[in-house]
């Protein structure tokens, strides 16, 4: 059945600031009122008849309050559902049905704004309530929950409608249930974090105060240098993120400014990644970030100590590389853990926060669909793939050519994709690369054949892209006059 009609209400609220009108309409239907401890008390200085919870359990309250409402007396009677089942087991142990939930939490955030002890912040955590807002937010099919006194307007539009309640009220009230029950939890953590809060040194400009929340041991070990700054830790976490796409590569350095890739490269040995690495923008990498998937030796550590870099990050470091690269005090040394597996990230805007799953998508061969005439060899494919995996963490607009494992170009953060493209092919030229034979990867779809013909301008060997424009097939036309490889991967990595 929808339709529900609330025959008994357990009370417990904090706050008892509009429950006048509603606990009377409740008692004037009939609806037998549970309460317990200082909501019990306020419902009989109105003169209302309330049952005790006390009556139900056989139990008082206990520890200073810290108990009340936590008993299988009264979780039973909401958590049950109305089937032959549950009611007669209901009935074997004398536990009476509750049709709707009253709650008002303990105000946690309120009270840790007032700077209240930590004691006092402690008692504020709510058990029983949060506890009686999830049990009947699980039952709504038969259980109607008010997880605050924000949502007394709905409940006195229930009682107004004598007391029945349709499934879909129940449910969209369960939802609120769930949402405060979510944001209380957070706001928990939150006060337990902050006991690891790091006020850094300035936010991301000077005239901005910053803080870190968290447990960065837990990822890296510092291992020399000056303290971090909210821009270093932004960029880490860029090439933290970008390498984590290459752990399985032989030998690959990345130079990161401002998030972005400015130089990588994957080869046989360290010192050679770290060379071509350089050579693909030498310019932005003085006082970038450097990340590399193995450990660093003394040739490599050499040859990278000549750079003025802020941050280097590797797995591992020689002894010798690391007595070295440590006695630069300003440039910062990172020993990498593990790599970060939160798979949630967010970004607080607004009033709010804006919560997704991480891009992690990892792309292999067998993800692409060759849709041009041309096909691809091996190495043509290895190069598609580590230039899509590279423009996926580029600010979109992004475009990136890679050549033998290489990058020599890109173009990021543009209005316009063809911004992007011409920008990656003149920064390829510029740092002395010839993009004849490269792979060009762009993270969204060609909403025209404009990419296309400047890669074919550029005698770009391929071109990898996610598809699914109206107009993929004049790009793939394009392609195909051009006899340039055309891959499509079905996904795209928007990066704002």
């Amino acid at each position: 059945m929808e339709y529900k009609r609330i025959h008994s209400a357990l009370i417990s609220v904090y706050d008892k600031e509009g429950l006048e009108p509603l606990v009377r309409l409740l008692s004037d239907l009939g609806i037998v009122i549970y309460s317990t401890g200082g909501t019990q008390e306020y419902i009989e200085s109105l003169d209302i008849s309330v049952v005790a919870v006390e009556q139900i359990t056989g139990y008082p309250s206990i520890l200073g309050g810290r108990v009340k409402t936590l008993h299988p007396k009264v979780f039973g009677g909401i958590l049950a559902m109305r089937n032959a089942d549950h009611l007669s087991q209901l009935s074997h142990f004398e536990i009476p049905l509750i049709d709707l939930v009253i709650v008002d939490l303990y105000p946690f955030e309120e009270t840790v704004a007032s700077n209240a002890t930590e004691a006092e912040i402690i008692e504020k955590i709510d058990i029983g309530g949060i506890s009686l807002i999830r049990a009947a937010a699980k039952n709504f099919q038969d259980v109607v929950i008010i997880p605050s006194k924000k949502y007394y307007p709905n409940l006195a539009r229930i009682v107004a409608s004598n007391a029945m309640t349709h499934l879909a009220e129940r449910k969209e009230l369960a939802h609120a249930a769930f949402t405060i029950s979510s944001k209380y939890d957070n706001a928990i953590q939150h006060y337990f974090l902050s006991g690891q809060k790091k006020q850094l040194r300035y936010g991301e400009n000077p005239h901005q105060k910053g803080w870190f929340e968290g447990d960065i041991s837990e990822v890296f070990e510092i291992l020399g240098g000056k303290e971090l700054s909210y821009n270093n830790l932004v960029d880490v976490d860029a090439a933290i993120q970008l390498m984590s796409e290459f752990k399985e590569e032989a030998y690959s350095i990345a130079i990161l400014k401002h998030t972005n890739v400015c130089g990588f490269a994957s080869r046989a040995s360290l010192i050679q990644a770290w060379i071509d690495a350089l050579a693909g923008d030498p310019i932005s990498a003085f006082g970038g970030v450097i990340i590399s998937n193995q450990k660093i030796d003394l040739v490599t550590a050499i040859e990278i100590d000549k750079l003025f870099y802020e941050v280097l990050i590797a797995p591992a470091f020689e002894d010798e590389a690391q007595l070295l690269l440590e006695k630069k005090k300003n440039r910062i040394l990172l020993q990498l853990k593990k790599y970060p597996e939160n798979p949630l990230s967010n970004k607080s805007l607004l009033n709010g926060q804006l919560i997704q799953e991480k891009d992690s998508f990892d792309l292999k061969e067998e993800n692409i669909k060759i849709v041009s005439i041309q096909q691809a060899n091996a190495n043509l494919i290895s190069d598609l793939i580590m230039a899509s995996k590279i423009a996926k963490h580029l600010k979109s607009n992004a475009i990136t050519l890679v050549k033998n494992k290489q990058l020599i170009g890109m173009g990021c953060g543009q209005t316009s994709r063809v911004d992007a493209c011409e920008q990656a092919i003149a920064k390829a030229r510029k740092m002395g690369f010839d993009p004849e034979g490269s792979a060009m990867a762009s993270e969204a779809f060609f909403p025209f054949p404009d990419c296309v013909e400047l890669a074919a301008a550029a005698k770009i060997s391929g071109v990898i892209q996610p598809g699914g424009s109206i107009q993929d097939s004049k790009s793939i036309e394009a392609a195909d006059r051009s006899s340039i490889v055309m891959g499509l991967t079905g996904i795209r990595h928007f990066k704002h």
